[in-house]
This record gives structure tokens, sequence and C-alpha cells, in this order.
């Protein structure tokens, strides 16, 4: 099985910006490890398709993201009480 790949949509990008640094380094480190693996082993199928097919919870972190063959697609990235809004 060939390793996934990832990217960000720019909105998940300028959240990711605003993070911080530590937290920035822990969920691109977590994300490439996702990508490394069955990345649905870890992750969380979503009700609501509105926002996105998956989630990853990275501490009170969440990253919504969609699949599409070897390409998971980062949707949105923020904390858990706000993620969902």
């Amino acid at each position: 099985m060939p390793p996934y790949t990832y990217r960000l949509i720019p909105l998940a990008a300028k959240q990711f910006k605003k993070l911080p640094r530590q937290l920035q380094i822990r969920i691109i480190k977590k994300v490439k490890f996702f990508c490394q693996t069955e990345p649905l082993y870890y992750a969380e199928k979503l009700t609501d398709k509105e926002i996105g097919e998956f989630r990853f919870c990275i501490g009170n972190y969440r990253v919504i993201f969609d699949l599409q063959d070897q390409m998971i697609t980062i949707l949105k990235i923020g904390h858990r009480r706000e993620i969902y809004r």
C-alpha cells in the first residue's frame, strides 16, 4: 500500500497558521504518521457531510478532512469546542 499524501485547503492553512508553534508541530507529526499507516483506522466518520467526511482527534483539536484515492484533503483545523460551528 503506497503512503497517503495530504494537502490543506486555504481556509485550513489560515487556521493552522494561527495555532501556537508547538501545536502546529504536533498536528503535522500526527498527520504524517496517519499518512504512513492506514488513516481511516485512526479517523472517525462524521455524520454531517457539510463540514467533511472524517476527523482526526489530536488532543483537544480536530482535523476535519475528506479522503479521495490516496489524498487527504484537510478542510478545517480547530479546537473541539469551535470546529463544528
